[in-house]
């Protein structure tokens, strides 16, 4: 029988935003960027109130469906513990679908507050295992989980009736690299921008993806000289290109001037690498064709406190 947590007990987590793909490592390459979403979970006698600030509080539900209630149910679950009722606060500063990871976080956020208010019985793998399965893939959620970068993978059971396992390992950043964000004014779907990519590559760009993801892993590390060359990719950024066309010419900019851009995940946000500023008349273009700038650091992992009755 699960264990029920007393009322009064809460957990506040602050859980990074990210970037995934960083070019040609598709669904497995991920970084956890210093943008912060901050979820308080506090256990309450009956029922379940939701507050929501900043970033989606016009559009995110207060229900149920709210895909962080939805993720502490799973975190409290696994984690063998009850809750009679919960108050959830989020106070959201990562931009909503722009590709920066805000729907892995959310996942991130609501397991690690489950697991936080259980005690920690769930491990790091434990916690991005719950939090991947909810978005099918653990790029986004291990680099909040972890911080930094990570390579990410996702083992297929070949029963076809075990679940997925998702797997991630930590890569370290070198310390000069800066991130930057030119984020539009529109959502993008995942679901949606996938559904342009092709059913099957050619063993040619195969080849030349597998070979600049293993460049991207040693410029992250130790040659960020390397940054241009390890974000080039073949295996979905060309096809998406129409559908985000506005993104597409900012990265074309952006590396044509010699910057390491790439499309953020599924888009519509452009992220560059480097470890020097993006000169300001670049950046004022952007923002004077209505694109949001974001400077940001390299995050460390989330991170979460217990507060007792």
């Amino acid at each position: 029988m699960a264990t029920e947590l007393p009322v009064g007990l809460k957990a506040t987590v602050n859980v990074p935003g990210s970037s995934a793909n960083l070019g040609p490592g598709f669904d497995t390459l991920g970084l956890a960027l210093g943008i912060y979403d901050t979820v308080e979970v506090e256990v309450t006698e009956s029922g379940l109130e939701i507050e929501i600030f900043g970033e989606g509080a016009d559009d995110l539900p207060r229900d149920s469906s709210h895909l962080v209630v939805k993720a502490i149910q799973s975190g409290l679950s696994a984690s063998d513990v009850h809750a009679p009722g919960l108050k959830v606060s989020c106070t959201n500063a990562i931009p909503q679908s722009r590709g920066l990871g805000s729907s892995a976080a959310a996942a991130v956020a609501g397991v690690v507050a489950a697991n936080t208010l259980a005690g920690s019985p769930l491990d790091d793998a434990a916690v991005i295992q719950l939090a991947s399965a909810f978005e099918g893939h653990p790029d986004n959620a291990a680099a909040s989980v972890l911080g930094g970068a990570v390579v990410s993978w996702t083992d297929i059971p070949v029963d076809g009736v075990s679940h997925p396992e998702y797997r991630a390992i930590s890569v370290p950043v070198h310390p000069d690299i800066r991130a930057t964000a030119l984020v539009p004014n529109f959502h993008a779907s995942t679901n949606a921008v996938r559904k342009v990519l092709p059913s099957h590559v050619t063993h040619q760009d195969a080849r030349f993806n597998v070979s600049r993801t293993a460049v991207m892993t040693m410029a992250i590390q130790h040659h960020p000289e390397l940054l241009w060359e390890g974000t080039r990719d073949r295996l979905h950024q060309p096809y998406r290109a129409d559908v985000l066309p506005v993104t597409a010419e900012w990265v074309n900019r952006l590396r044509n001037r010699g910057f390491a851009a790439f499309l953020s995940g599924a888009g519509p946000t452009a992220l560059v690498l480097s470890t020097e500023q993006v000169p300001a008349e670049i950046l004022d273009s952007a923002r004077e064709a209505g694109l949001r700038v974001i400077d940001l650091e390299i995050a460390g992992p989330v991170s979460a406190q217990l507060s007792r009755p």
